[in-house]
């Protein structure tokens, strides 16, 4: 099924079934539970809820489904984690102040040796344009509003609460909502962020300067077009000739990413200057998401891993302040189940379960 043309096929499928799970894309979900409504089927999903998702509740409600979302690992296991931590300090007569979590998909230390340090096991496009998303956290009692279009990569900072990684990590969306989700209004710092290894940014970057995330189409990627090298591509970029030297290439991308030598290794190195063809999605960063969903695979023999760290700030009633982490480490299995798999997918399958066996009936 193709979901972007097509939704009747989507539509007797979910009428044919008990349980409808998606794992599309999270701008699918919204439309998948509107179906699932209209057909008053219960639905289990491991995203966010966005926005769009959060303006069915009432109609969830009404028609009796469930619909179960944040159920993987970020979200989900991040949630259990965090919650755990702050009901015991309630309970003890402690209040939260503040509250900094950074959680990442990444491939094991052995298996990084990439031009963007990573590998992917998910969808390409939402990890790349996650880079290009808006931010918001709690800093100190002071709201920061980063905005979209790539300002979140001048907000990346190294992460050592775990000195054997090295990583670093940016903000996740708005951080701020979960002071009223946790009940943490007490804390002054509240922010979630995303780890990746330290490079990731600086790589990206030199893929933002040649054009490679813009996502309107480009009539040379149009699928029914003539056929185009990468580095006729590239060349493009420079209203070039395809057939001039590389060196020549070379040298105008190395100005266009200001001079820095590991950027335009970095571009090099992903094969963007290689004579293949390319594989037109239509939009540069369709494209590029589709070439490296396949250059930076996973092969059979590799492991990826879920890197997670909370850090909690508390005051105990006689002023006592204490900082607590908690940390969670997960390996993939090579040849069983990646770590994604056992942290997003195993998770997932409990909450289906659940609902299948008819264990409680909760909309969101």
């Amino acid at each position: 099924m193709d979901l972007t043309t097509d939704m009747e096929e989507l539509e007797k499928q979910v009428g044919d079934h008990d349980l409808i799970i998606s794992l599309l894309p999270y701008a699918y979900h919204p439309d998948v539970a509107k179906l699932c409504i209209k057909h008053r089927k219960n639905m289990v999903t491991a995203s966010y809820i966005s926005p769009a998702m959060r303006e069915l509740h009432n109609a969830a409600v009404e028609a009796g489904v469930t619909i179960m979302n944040e159920v993987g690992v970020d979200p989900g296991i991040d949630h259990m984690l965090a919650m755990q931590c702050f009901d015991e300090v309630k309970r003890a007569g402690g209040k939260i102040t503040s509250y900094v979590s950074y959680c990442g998909g990444l491939p094991a230390p052995e298996y990084t040796n990439t031009p963007l340090l990573y590998k992917f096991n998910w969808y390409p496009k939402g990890v790349l344009l996650n880079v290009m998303s808006s931010a918001k956290y709690l800093q100190d009692g002071i709201v920061v509003e980063i905005p979209k279009d790539g300002a979140l990569l001048d907000a990346v900072k190294d992460l050592n609460f775990m000195p054997g990684f090295n990583i670093e990590g940016f903000p996740n969306r708005d951080s701020t909502m979960y002071a009223s989700e946790y009940g943490i209004q007490s804390a002054h710092t509240i922010l979630r962020g995303t780890i990746r290894y330290k490079g990731f940014s600086e790589a990206v970057r030199s893929l933002i300067a040649m054009g490679m995330f813009e996502t309107r189409p480009d009539a040379l990627l149009h699928p029914d077009g003539p056929e185009i090298t990468w580095k006729e591509y590239m060349c493009s970029q420079f209203d070039k000739s395809g057939d001039i030297l590389a060196d020549s290439l070379k040298d105008l991308i190395y100005e266009r990413v200001k001079r820095d030598e590991t950027k335009l290794n970095c571009i090099v190195n992903l094969g963007l200057l290689s004579e293949d063809k390319i594989d037109k999605k239509g939009s540069p960063i369709g494209t590029l998401s589709n070439y490296l969903s396949k250059k930076l695979s996973y092969a059979p023999h590799e492991r990826d891993m879920i890197l997670m760290r909370h850090d909690v700030g508390i005051e105990w009633g006689d002023r006592k302040k204490e900082h607590r982490s908690i940390n969670f480490v997960s390996y993939g299995e090579p040849g069983q189940s990646s770590a994604m798999a056992k942290t997003v997918g195993l998770p997932t399958g409990i909450a289906a379960r659940m609902v299948l066996s008819g264990e409680g009936s909760l909309s969101f």
